[in-house]
C-alpha cells in the first residue's frame, strides 16, 4: 500500500488521538476477540457487564467495526476545515460525524460490505442502483440482522445515523468513558513524542517509531505500508486539504489500519505499547519463510537441525541425498532467516533458529491481520 506525499511539508503531518477512533477500535476488539488475544481479560469482563439491549445493538451493526473497520470512526478525515485534527472529546468527534452528508456517510458505513469498490471510489449506494445492490448483497452475506440494518440505513439515513450516535453515547456511558480516561494520557503522550521525533530527526525516523511496517523512499515522495492489501492514495488532496494524520490506539495491535478512500485525507491508525511489532517479520519475509518450509526435504532437515547442529556432510548422510542438494536446501532456509551457522575448525555447522521458527505462527497472524 502506498501514500503519495510529494512536496508535503513537515507541518502537514499530524499526530493526534481520536476518542471516536479509539471507541471504534474497542468495539472491534469486543466483536472480534480472536484478533486481540492480549485483550482477552478486558473483552470478557466488558461483554459480561453489558446490558442485553446494548449487546444486541453491538452485533446489529457489527460490520461497522467487526471484521474490518468503517471510516465513519474518523470523520475529521473527510472535512477540510479540521486540517486533519480529530475532536478532543467523543462529543466533538460525534459532532464532526454529524456534519458528513448522507451520501458520504452511507458510502463510508457500507464500504466494508463493498470492499472491492473501496480503493477506486464511486457513487454512494444511496444514489446509485448498482452500488446499492452490491452493498445489500454483501450485507445479506453477513447475516439477516446486518442485511436488515443495511436496508434501514439506505431507506432512512437520518434515523439510522441518530441510532448510531445514541449507540456510541450509550457505549461511552457503559464503559468507554472509563477506558478513555485511562488511555487518553498515554495516547496524547505518544502523539507528542512522535511529533517531536518528526521535528528533530525527520520523517523516516518518525515512521519507524510508528511501525516497522512503514517506510519512506529517499526522495520522500511516497510512504509504503507493508500490508497484504493493495491500495494507493495521496496526501496531496485539494478536496480535504493536503496532509496525513497518524492516530494512536491502545486497542489496535496487531492491526495497522490505513484510511485510503478516494476523497478522504489519508489516516494511519497505529497501535501503541506493542513491543512485539518491532520484531515482526515483513510480509515478504514471512512469505519467503513459509515457502522455504513448504519443501518436504527441508522439513526433514529442520527436524535434524532443531535438535543439534549438523554439517552439510552429516545432513547429506542423514537424508540420503548429495551434499550439493543439501547445500541448496540450506541456502533457501538461510536466506529465509530460519537457520544459523557457525564454524568449528574446518566444518561449518548449521542449526535451526528456534526463536524465529517459534514466532512463525504469530508472525503469520500479525501479517494477515495487519
Amino acid at each position: 500500500m502506498q501514500i503519495d506525499i510529494t512536496g508535503l511539508p513537515e507541518e502537514r503531518f499530524v499526530f493526534a488521538p481520536s476518542p471516536l477512533a479509539e471507541l471504534g477500535t474497542a468495539l472491534h476488539a469486543l466483536t472480534e476477540p480472536g484478533h486481540h488475544p492480549g485483550l482477552h481479560g478486558w473483552t470478557t469482563a466488558t461483554c459480561a457487564a453489558f446490558k442485553p439491549d446494548l449487546a444486541d445493538r453491538l452485533h446489529e451493526a457489527d460490520f461497522l467495526w467487526g471484521p474490518t473497520f468503517s471510516d465513519i470512526s474518523m470523520p475529521f478525515a473527510a472535512l477540510a476545515d479540521t486540517h486533519g485534527m480529530p475532536g478532543a472529546t467523543l462529543t466533538e468527534d460525534l459532532d464532526l460525524l454529524d456534519r458528513l452528508d448522507d451520501e458520504l456517510y452511507v458510502a463510508a458505513a457500507l464500504e466494508i460490505s463493498c470492499a472491492s469498490l473501496y480503493s477506486r471510489g464511486g457513487p454512494s449506494p444511496l444514489v446509485d442502483a448498482e452500488a446499492r445492490e452490491q452493498a445489500l448483497e454483501r450485507a445479506v452475506a453477513r447475516g439477516p440482522r446486518q442485511a436488515e440494518f443495511a436496508r434501514r440505513l439506505l431507506a432512512d439515513p437520518p434515523a439510522v445515523r441518530a441510532w448510531i450516535r445514541r449507540f456510541f453515547e450509550d457505549c461511552d456511558q457503559a464503559f468507554f468513558a472509563d477506558v478513555w480516561q485511562r488511555v487518553r494520557v498515554q495516547l496524547a503522550a505518544d502523539a507528542r513524542h512522535k511529533t517531536e521525533v518528526l521535528r528533530r530527526k525527520g520523517l523516516a525516523d518518525a515512521l519507524t517509531e510508528v511501525s516497522t511496517a512503514l517506510a519512506v523512499d529517499e526522495e520522500q515522495r511516497r510512504i509504503t505500508v507493508d500490508k497484504l492489501s493493495n491500495g494507493r492514495t495521496t496526501a496531496v488532496n485539494p478536496e480535504v486539504g493536503a496532509g496525513l494524520t497518524f492516530v494512536p490506539s491502545s486497542f489496535g495491535w496487531p492491526h495497522l489500519m490505513v484510511l485510503h478512500a478516494p476523497g478522504w485525507r489519508p489516516v494511519i491508525h497505529y497501535p501503541v505499547a506493542a513491543p512485539e511489532l518491532s520484531r515482526t517479520a515483513s510480509v515478504e519475509l514471512l512469505q519467503q519463510r513459509l515457502e522455504a518450509l513448504a519443501h518436504p526435504v527441508r522439513i526433514r532437515i529442520c527436524r535434524n537441525l532443531a535438535r543439534t547442529a549438523y554439517s552439510t556432510g552429516e545432513l547429506a548422510a542423514e537424508q540420503g541425498i548429495t551434499a550439493p542438494e543439501v547445500s541448496r536446501h540450506l541456502g533457501a532456509l538461510k536466506k529465509a532467516g530460519l537457520i544459523q551457522t557457525r564454524r568449528r575448525g574446518r566444518y561449518v555447522l548449521h542449526q535451526l533458529d528456534l526463536q524465529v521458527v517459534a514466532r512463525l505462527g504469530s508472525d503469520f497472524l500479525e501479517g494477515i491481520l495487519r
